[in-house]
């Protein structure tokens, strides 16, 4: 999850992890509007940044935009904190009246907001979309449960393995090509310079963790019929948790210290040079670039299992959606194509480094930036995405796999029991989210 004001940004990990905590809510009451106005005054709610003055300046061209076009309408723009989205949205969802009509919304959030009513199903409107034709199809999933599509991607956030050059060059090592030699790397790095984590790796960093489970042909749960079923215990995805905790220990990444990180502290580790290696997203080229390996460090994908593979990386970021209660659904509609079409998407990188989810986009902004392209390389070898059920919000917001990697670093429990528990809390998550 993502979160450095961005659902996809250095905080990814909290922001599309943590804070979607919608689960548990009772779902609401049937909210829908019978009324289809083509004037008035449309609410939109987006995401406040950090800095938040480049997404205004991209979002008001956007607007002004749609106005020209639909001159009987006005816009209004509320930016909202990531941190209280969920109790906002909720509110909106049980109070129309005071709802906006189109919001900003984190990509693992869609699952909770459909359970709960909230987002309107453009499914129709979206496929007749010419721009959503190329659309990344990871992203086109994270808008769509059970098989109805509620919202437009707006941007996506992927890891890739950040490697200091100057390390490399000086020890006489070449990059590993598969996840074996990843970390074999990495421990003979820790042998020859003690000072240094060979590659950091954090027991709460579930984004950076779930790519070794993938490579290893291991899924997180098994969907069917829109119920899911926890797959984090089969023996593939045991074979992958065995290979990420490996990297915990004296020989790579202490436990006592390494136990504990999140995605933000083993990103932070590597840019103040603490670390040889690590897992880091597109959105933390600005923190390790502002840190003190700028210049003295490279970007590629994550090894799979053999060479020439990619790991799967877990796809974040954010979308554009619809509320169900809006009473301007064509205007809603098509301002959410305004807002997430390619001109602005192309606008948002430039101005704040936005990955597009457009893949002719994505090729286009890749020439442009080099820095993008191990990220575009890893996004076009596939993605995976999230369960699409409420109740992985639940599952996140519950730490299951936090607990269940850190019950492995420390030695309380093996593989076999900490991965059994985990898929019994993530069943009981799956079944109470209906």
């Amino acid at each position: 999850m993502k979160l450095s004001s961005r659902i996809a940004a250095p905080t990814a990990a909290l922001v599309l992890a943590g804070l979607t905590a919608t689960a548990c809510a009772p779902q609401t009451s049937d909210n829908s509007s019978s009324k289809d106005e083509k004037s008035g005054t449309l609410r939109v709610w987006l995401f406040q940044e950090v800095n938040n003055d480049p997404k205004k300046k991209v979002v008001d061209e956007a607007v002004a935009a749609f106005t020209k076009e639909n001159k009987d309408a006005k816009v209004e723009v509320e930016y909202i904190p990531v941190e209280t989205r969920a109790q906002r949205i909720k509110a909106a969802f049980n109070d129309p009246k005071s709802a906006p009509d189109v919001i900003e919304y984190g990509n693992t959030d869609t699952a909770g907001y459909v359970k709960d009513g909230g987002l309107a199903d453009i499914s129709e409107e979206f496929k007749a979309w010419d721009e959503a034709k190329s659309s990344d199809p990871t992203a086109t999933q994270s808008v769509t449960v059970n098989d109805k599509i509620y919202g437009a991607p707006l941007f996506v956030g992927v890891r890739a393995l950040y490697y200091r050059t100057d390390v490399f060059k000086e020890l006489g090592l070449k990059l590993p090509k598969t996840q074996d030699e990843l970390i074999a790397t990495a421990k003979k790095i820790r042998e020859k310079k003690p000072e240094l984590y060979g590659m950091a790796v954090g027991g709460a960093y579930t984004y950076g963790a779930m790519p070794f489970i993938w490579a290893n042909g291991g899924e997180l749960a098994e969907g069917s019929g829109g119920s899911y079923k926890s797959a984090i215990n089969s023996e593939a995805s045991q074979k992958g948790i065995k290979a990420y905790t490996s990297l915990f220990g004296d020989d790579n990444c202490p436990a006592a210290k390494c136990a504990a990180m999140t995605g933000n502290a083993v990103v932070t580790a590597f840019a103040s040079g603490k670390a040889a290696m690590a897992m880091g997203g597109d959105f933390s080229h600005q923190a390790v670039e502002a840190g003190t390996v700028k210049g003295k460090y490279a970007v590629v994908p994550l090894p799979g299992m053999k060479e020439g593979e990619i790991a799967p990386a877990f796809a974040g970021g954010n979308n554009i959606g619809v509320l169900k209660s809006t009473s301007h659904r064509t205007l809603a509609v098509e301002l959410t194509k305004k807002l997430a079409g390619k001109e602005s998407q192309r606008k948002f990188f430039d101005a704040m480094g936005f990955l597009p989810t457009y893949t002719d986009v994505r090729d286009e902004v890749a020439k442009k930036k080099p820095f993008v392209e191990p990220f575009v390389k890893t996004l076009g070898a596939g993605t995976k995405f999230v369960p699409a059920s409420s109740g992985w919000g639940q599952v996140d917001a519950s730490l299951v796999l936090p607990t269940m990697f850190q019950e492995v670093i420390s030695g309380k429990k093996d593989v076999a029991k900490a991965s059994d528990e985990a898929a019994k809390k993530m069943d009981t998550a799956f079944t109470d989210a209906g």
